[in-house]
C-alpha cells in the first residue's frame, strides 16, 4: 500500500504528545499508514451519506463534522487528505474543501489519541522511544 500522508506531520503530532521520549522513524510510518486506513473508511461512509442524499460531493455533513475549523489550525496537510479520501470511493465523487479540512481535522485527533497512548505504552516498557509496537499495541488493544 502507497502511502498518501506525508510522515514529517505525523512525526509532529506524536512528538507534541510524546513529551520528553523520542520517536522513531517506523512509528510515524506505522501511524501515518492507520490514518490513512481511517480516513479511507471515513470517505467510504461519508460517500454512502452523499449517495444517500442524492449527491456526489462529499460535503463535511458527510463526516458528521458540525463545525469546520480553519484548515491553518491543522497540522496535517489537506491535499494528501484528499487523496486519502478519494482511495476507496469512486471517481465520481467530489469533495469539497470543507469535507477535506473536516476529514483532517477529524483524523488529526485520531493521530493524536493513538500518539497520546503509544507514549503511555512506551513509558509503561521503561522506554525512551516511542516505536511503531506502541502503534500497534494500541490497535491490538483498543480497536
Amino acid at each position: 500500500m502507497n502511502v498518501e500522508l506525508p510522515f514529517a506531520p505525523v512525526d509532529t503530532i506524536i512528538r507534541r504528545n510524546a513529551g520528553d521520549l523520542r520517536v522513531s522513524a517506523d512509528a510515524s510510518a506505522e501511524l501515518a499508514a492507520r490514518i490513512q486506513d481511517r480516513g479511507s473508511d471515513l470517505a467510504i461512509d461519508a460517500a454512502d451519506r452523499a449517495t444517500a442524499d442524492g449527491r456526489k460531493t462529499l460535503m463535511a455533513s458527510d463526516f458528521e463534522v458540525e463545525t469546520v475549523v480553519e484548515k491553518d489550525e491543522l497540522e496535517l496537510p489537506v491535499a494528501p487528505v484528499d487523496r486519502i479520501a478519494r482511495l476507496e470511493i469512486d471517481d465520481r465523487y467530489r469533495v469539497s474543501m470543507d469535507a477535506r479540512v473536516a476529514l483532517a481535522d477529524i483524523l488529526e485527533d485520531y493521530a493524536d489519541n493513538v500518539a497520546g497512548a503509544s507514549a503511555i505504552l512506551a513509558r509503561h516498557a521503561d522506554r525512551r522511544t516511542i516505536i511503531d509496537d506502541d502503534i500497534e499495541t494500541y490497535f491490538s488493544l483498543f480497536e
